[in-house]
């Protein structure tokens, strides 16, 4: 049914010199992730989802089939980050909700080393604009701690509006914790949020 919406190539932009790319993730990448997750774990830890109930573990070839396959349904767009051909973070669009909403949830995360360069800022306008000018999103929020500093300039220099604080909205690191929600519509961006990107670092 959303075979259209299928991310059939990679989406590529650049930063100064330096080219960013997004794909959509495959078992292939288990390597890369686990080497990249590991040399950052401290970096990552604070900030990642955890369950509040006992969940078996799910191996990275579990992981791929099935988020691939509610890409393949639309619901998803799970995307690896490369950076000059290399592996260093992820942005994913998940709880795509159509009909009377046409809304979804981005999130993502960067390698340490990199952080800092404008890649993540540019990963997330350019996964934003293939959901509102490919997919027909209406509207992308993004959900971050209060406490995460790092991921609150990404979304102050996309212009993201401040939604307000959601108490105990998501269970991280082994506990709930409150979040600050910020949003964007297609019409409050009309030329794409890349191009909002650009113009703001002029």
């Amino acid at each position: 049914m959303f075979e259209h919406l299928r991310l059939a190539e990679p989406l590529r932009d650049s930063t100064g010199d330096h080219t960013v790319t997004l794909r959509l993730i495959a078992a292939s990448d288990e390597r890369r992730w686990a080497a990249v997750r590991l040399a950052n774990a401290q970096w990552l830890t604070p900030w990642e989802a955890t369950s509040p109930v006992p969940a078996p573990t799910v191996s990275f070839r579990s992981y791929t089939r099935e988020i691939r396959r509610l890409h393949r349904d639309g619901d998803a767009l799970p995307l690896v980050i490369e950076y000059d051909g290399e592996f260093v973070g992820q942005v994913s669009v998940s709880g795509v909700q159509r009909g009377s909403l046409l809304t979804a949830a981005a999130g993502y995360w960067i390698a340490q080393d990199v952080a800092g360069r404008g890649i993540t800022p540019l990963a997330v306008a350019m996964a934003c604009d293939h959901c509102w000018f490919t997919w027909g999103l209406h509207r992308i929020e993004i959900n971050i701690r209060p406490e995460n500093a790092a991921s609150l300039r990404v979304v102050q220099k996309l212009g993201f509006r401040d939604e307000g604080l959601r108490r105990a909205y998501m269970h991280i690191a082994g506990q709930w914790a409150d979040h600050r929600t910020f949003a964007l519509t297609a019409p409050e961006v009309p030329g794409g949020l890349v191009r909002r990107l650009r113009e703001r670092a002029l």
